[in-house]
């Protein structure tokens, strides 16, 4: 698949979701959706993008936007990741990587000069009518937040 890019229709995919159940995207036609992509659950950069997304999620939800993170992680896992932190909307568990590669945040990484395959940080704001306004890729979180944000209210 081509890369994504504003203005093209979010793919669509059903993910269970922590606490059990699932989020269907196509299901929330009519709202903003703020679909971050993580990579992993209860690790530091991953935890303070969560909460900062919790702190500010009364912003969102006037703005009309729904907040989803997603990761590879089990559902048993968000779900001690998400009463651990309080954290307050929905993470889904995408384990055989189908969304994460749709989406192309299934990427080649590197540290320490190894290589390997992980999830790159991404947000993707998805207007009401299924189609992507914006795409924030390698994600760094100061001021990330905000700036997702100030984009909900501007659509």
């Amino acid at each position: 698949m081509s890369e994504l890019k504003i203005g093209d229709l979010a793919p669509d995919f059903t993910l269970p979701k922590d606490g059990g159940g699932e989020v269907t995207l196509s299901g929330l036609r009519g709202q903003k959706v703020v679909l971050y992509f993580y990579p992993k659950d209860d690790t530091s950069g991953c935890t303070s993008q969560a909460e900062q997304f919790t702190a500010s999620s009364k912003d969102f939800v006037q703005s009309g936007a729904v907040i989803i993170g997603v990761s590879k992680d089990s559902i048993k896992s968000h779900d001690k990741f998400k009463a651990k932190y309080g954290i307050g909307f929905a993470l889904l568990s995408d384990e055989s990587l189908d969304v994460a590669n749709k989406y192309g945040v299934w990427v080649e990484k590197s540290m320490y000069g190894r290589k390997y395959m992980g999830m790159e940080r991404t947000t993707f704001l998805v207007g009401p009518n299924g189609n992507i306004e914006k795409i924030w890729r390698k994600v760094k979180i100061p001021g990330h937040i905000a700036e997702v944000l100030n984009a909900t209210k501007s659509i």
